[in-house]
């Protein structure tokens, strides 16, 4: 029958098992968070303003078919504005009912799998150092647990090392799966920043053109 301290060995061991995995659920997410954002921001600020450009030139004609086959082009099949500019032409309203409408889609099926994949990033960050602190105490109850018997048993105060070694390398490895993480977290934050500023830029100019578009109309009428 196992006593405590071999189950403590155990549990040691199954938290550099635990924070291994995390470091690489870690890893596969941020990498899976800067694709997907990548894919829906436009690659660069000049191709960016051409879809700007674009959509004025098309609505201007008020070539709507024209429209929609040059945002369902497959350049920009993955882009957040060009969907956003579809759904507005296969359902047209008023421009603030339409704001909301384009605001809510944007949230619902963009931002918010950005922000629940996210939240597992935060999730491991908060976890690892709590992992390395649990490591941290395995090994020096463990080391205590040696030294209330060393008298007994006549053991080597060395050995005590390699509790205690496990002890500060388990905090250690906590930090060094968390700390990247926060990072790379950051750098995502920024990259979503940028995403939202560009989507927000792309519709708000179209909406513009769109409103002004229908009040020539009204003028006209």
């Amino acid at each position: 029958m196992l006593n405590y301290t071999q189950i403590l060995d155990i549990a040691g061991n199954l938290i550099y098992l635990v924070l291994g995995l995390s470091a690489l659920a870690g890893i596969f997410l941020v990498i899976l968070l800067l694709i997907r954002v990548k894919q829906k921001r436009f690659s660069n600020l000049e191709a960016e303003q051409d879809f700007i450009t674009a959509i004025r030139e098309y609505l201007t004609n008020r070539d709507l078919e024209g429209l929609t086959s040059y945002c369902d082009q497959p350049s920009l099949w993955d882009k957040a504005a060009p969907q956003l500019v579809m759904t507005a032409i296969a359902d047209p309203q008023p421009p603030q009912r339409m704001r909301q409408v384009l605001s809510e889609k944007f949230e619902r099926e963009i931002l918010a799998d950005i922000e629940y994949r996210s939240q597992w990033v935060s999730t491991i960050v908060k976890s690892a150092p709590m992992l390395g602190l649990l490591g941290t105490v395995i090994g020096m109850i463990n080391a205590f647990a040696k030294i209330a018997t060393m008298k007994q048993t006549g053991m080597d105060p060395t050995v005590l090392a390699s509790d205690i070694s496990f002890a500060l390398f388990t905090t250690a490895m906590g930090l060094s799966v968390a700390i990247p993480l926060v990072i790379a977290g950051a750098a995502i934050n920024i990259r979503v920043g940028k995403l939202q500023d560009s989507v927000q830029q792309s519709i708000g100019d179209f909406l513009a053109t769109w409103e002004s578009l229908l009040k020539q109309q009204e003028s006209r009428s």
